[in-house]
């Protein structure tokens, strides 16, 4: 990771809205450079297809970190990583994974609160949180962490109280050390703009 391409990075979240096309090798990403794009992100669905395994937390660390540094070397801009819900069992585990990331060059990471190893479910959020304070201690204070809520994306709970329930897990998650917060599945416009308006944090 170097500094100045985790600062651009930054920047880019302060006048949204970001585009942030995905990528699933160098190649990919260096066509979604060459296009213009300010970034360029990697998506773990479209990682661990192209590397012949399933999506979900089926693919090994090193795999995934090795395609990390492979697209992070193709390009010249800002690159985050898709790292699925940390690939590892424990925050230990996870501080070990952002630091891998932030050393192969990406300046940016997005952790899911997922709990892959029963479909459905969110991880606890005072759970979620030690992990996202642990990757926080591993990336160090530069690399950009997008924390997902799957709350919609899931159709977890009431859908009358989902909004509290998003906003509750992205206080928590933002105190731990995330940068920015990720509510995929949300199509409302006026959940949406709830969001923007509950979320102090960048917001997607």
């Amino acid at each position: 990771m170097t500094i100045e391409k985790a600062a651009r990075f930054r920047a880019l979240h302060t006048a949204p809205p970001l585009l942030l096309p995905n990528c699933w090798d160098a190649a990919s990403a260096a066509v979604i450079a060459d296009a213009g794009a300010a970034a360029v992100a990697t998506t773990s669905a479209g990682v661990a297809w192209s590397l012949g395994r399933p999506d979900g937390d089926r693919l090994d660390r090193d795999a995934a970190i090795a395609l990390v540094e492979r697209v992070a070397h193709a390009v010249d801009v800002p690159v985050t990583a898709d790292m699925e819900s940390g690939f590892g069992a424990t925050p230990k585990d996870v501080a070990e994974t952002l630091a891998a990331v932030a050393e192969a060059g990406a300046v940016g990471v997005n952790i899911e609160d997922a709990d892959t190893a029963t479909p459905g479910v969110l991880r606890p959020i005072a759970d979620q949180a030690e992990r996202l304070a642990a990757a926080r201690e591993g990336a160090g204070p530069d690399l950009f962490i997008n924390a997902r809520i799957d709350i919609y994306l899931a159709g977890i709970g009431d859908p009358e109280t989902r909004l509290e329930a998003v906003i509750e897990r992205a206080s928590a998650y933002a105190a731990a050390g995330a940068n920015g917060i990720f509510v995929p599945g949300v199509a409302d416009a006026d959940t949406i703009a709830n969001l923007v308006q509950a979320i102090l944090l960048p917001s997607t």
